[in-house]
């Protein structure tokens, strides 16, 4: 008798925890937040249906780490003996900081790593944007990408950004461009071309690339002539390819790819022809965060009155 009692009692356990995970499989799991009441502040509402922080401890709570990917060389500190390299693009620390982005200036790399970053300014746009891929020593590869109106306003408009983790194939393809050819050339160039020098270019894209390795840097401003761009299409490419399918509003400022083939041909016919890159004597670029002042309105002309067509001859 106590043995069937105790099969009994434990047959009704058994259905109980079945019928209790039956229960949590019918009940969602994030089940649908309610609209933030209006009676609250514009900060409270920010933050709905979470309390609102604590400001005597704002300053001081812990906030989550940033991943890899939103920052590969953070908590790094100089090493004892050593020196930054010296950024010669002409963006400061602040202009980094305003599109979301760790000054160049600041980072910390250990021998065998490196970053390649590659600002694009559209002559007749405001549609900037700053690509930043980073290689680590352990192989891991990074690319930080940012796009945004660049103009009349106190902060990048329309900003947005992304920071992911590039395949593991892709880390030997930038390190191999460490050793390239172009970093040997002037940051500013003219086109020596048939004896002559070609004009200023007034429209275009101009772009700014860098490359960063421990204790060195070098920097190539190419606008405008497609011999120019070529030069540097080698570093252009995988840079901006590699930030392409993250973020579909990015890619649609390159909505016919990556693709400098042209440039790269017309740079090689230029050297196979005797022509060369010289150094710009006069060549003072703008740096990237450098941005133009905002153009008045043009003044409101009233309409002129309406004229009423004549009418007909009055008769005598």
């Amino acid at each position: 008798m106590l043995r069937i009692l105790l099969s009994i009692l434990l047959a009704s356990a058994g259905a109980g925890v079945a019928q209790a995970q039956l229960s949590r499989r019918v009940v969602p799991n994030n089940p649908p937040v309610a609209a933030a009441p209006p009676s609250l502040t514009p900060a409270e509402a920010d933050v709905w249906p979470f309390p609102e922080p604590d400001p005597k401890t704002w300053w001081d709570d812990p906030w989550p780490r940033a991943s890899d990917a939103a920052d590969p060389l953070g908590g790094r500190r100089l090493p004892r003996g050593d020196r930054l390299a010296g950024i010669d693009n002409g963006v400061d620390a602040s202009t980094y900081r305003l599109w979301g982005l760790m000054p160049l200036q600041w980072e910390v790399l250990y021998p065998g790593e490196m970053i390649l970053e590659v600002w694009v300014r559209p002559a007749t746009s405001v549609r900037q944007s700053v690509v930043r891929v980073v290689v680590r020593r352990d192989g891991r590869a990074f690319v930080e990408a940012r796009a945004g109106l660049a103009c009349c306003e106190a902060d990048i408009g329309r900003r947005i950004g992304f920071d992911a983790e590039l395949p593991a194939a892709a880390a030997p393809g930038f390190l191999a461009l460490r050793t390239h050819p172009m970093w040997q050339a002037p940051r500013m160039v003219q086109v020596k071309e048939g004896g002559a020098t070609e004009g200023v270019c007034v429209n275009g894209v101009g772009y700014d690339v860098i490359l960063l390795v421990p204790g060195r840097s070098r920097s190539l401003h190419r606008a405008c002539q497609d011999a120019e761009i070529g030069q540097a299409a080698d570093a252009l490419e995988p840079t901006l390819r590699a930030a392409l399918g993250h973020d579909p509003r990015f890619d649609v400022l390159y909505p016919g790819g990556i693709n400098y083939g042209l440039d790269r041909k017309a740079y090689q016919d230029l050297i196979a022809q005797g022509g060369s890159l010289r150094p710009d004597p006069n060549g003072r670029a703008q740096p990237p965060g450098a941005e133009p002042a905002p153009r008045p309105e043009p003044p409101i002309t009233p309409p002129a009155p309406a004229v009423a067509p004549p009418g007909p001859p009055s008769r005598p």
